[in-house]
């Protein structure tokens, strides 16, 4: 494989309220045959993607967004929510010309994962093939529990890192690299996606990624899962979910309960369910092996 170049191109895509910050990785100087649209993360944005993209065929480009409240697309007026991220996906898809960039795979990251489910439950049309990287299952939600309180629980530090102000840029990668599922993986993409994320205020460095959105985003995450789960039996393109045995923290269990993903595997005909060993929630966008696993299920 031809490595891709690194340099995103800005791609901006008019979307309700504004513009979508939008990015194209691939060879600047040829029209590719085929393009996959990239969604990340909760608290992530664009800068999940360069690895994935690196690992590309040569005639590949991949579109990266930066979902609406995150990278920059963070001062898109509100309110998000799973619904709003396939939209904005929507107009994605219509400005991509098929006559210039071939046939379209959607491929989507834990929470962009149920964004892109929910993108093709409503239209199929303009995608061939679906890639849910470690989401897309919905998350079990115990009867009586309250919402927010197991958005924090599940998110953790991530919540945290998005309420607080840093001193500078360094101490905020910092964060990063003292996270027990990246930095004992550390590689200058991790490092390209912490920086990206760096936002300089007048009183220090913040997160790019705007609380209230995650906070709604998570909260469909926890009450949507009738949605998902008929999202999911209403598959009507072949789709590939990559699991990560290990889970946010970079420990066992992974995110998506087992059990549930077995059963989605068993009864849907087009659904492929494979894991990627030795990944985690994380690094399963980074790690070279396990990167190479998601550009297959991509150009399979």
């Amino acid at each position: 494989m031809s490595p891709a170049p690194l340099v995103p191109v800005p791609f901006p895509v008019e979307v309700e309220g504004g513009t979508l910050a939008t990015f194209r990785y691939g060879d600047p100087d040829a029209p590719p045959s085929r393009t996959v649209v990239a969604l990340h993360g909760i608290t992530a944005s664009s800068r999940s993607w360069p690895a994935v993209a690196r690992a590309l065929p040569a005639d590949w480009a991949l579109v990266a967004l930066d979902l609406r409240g995150r990278g920059a697309s963070r001062d898109l007026p509100g309110p998000t929510g799973l619904t709003r991220h396939a939209d904005d996906l929507t107009h994605v898809a219509a400005a991509i010309d098929p006559e210039e960039t071939g046939e379209l795979v959607l491929l989507g990251h834990s929470m962009g994962a149920y964004a892109a489910l929910l993108t093709v439950d409503d239209d199929p049309t303009p995608f061939r093939r679906l890639v849910l990287v470690d989401g897309g299952v919905p998350l079990p939600v115990p009867e009586g529990v309250d919402h927010d309180e197991l958005l924090a629980a599940t998110l953790g530090p991530a919540l945290e890192r998005l309420g607080r102000t840093y001193e500078d840029a360094e101490a905020y990668v910092d964060l990063f690299r003292a996270h027990p599922a990246l930095g004992p993986s550390w590689s200058p993409d991790i490092e390209t996606y912490a920086r990206y994320d760096a936002l300089e205020t007048a009183e220090g460095v913040r997160s790019r990624a705007v609380e209230e959105a995650v906070r709604s985003d998570g909260r469909d995450l926890l009450v949507l899962g009738e949605e998902l789960d008929d999202a999911l039996g209403r598959l009507r393109l072949p789709t590939t979910l990559l699991v990560a045995p290990l889970g946010m923290f970079g420990e066992a269990p992974g995110l998506l309960p087992a059990a549930a993903v077995a059963l989605y595997d068993e009864a849907l005909e087009d659904l492929t369910v494979e894991t990627v060993e030795g990944a985690n929630h994380y690094t399963i966008l980074f790690d070279p092996v396990a990167v190479e696993r998601v550009a297959a299920a991509v150009t399979r």
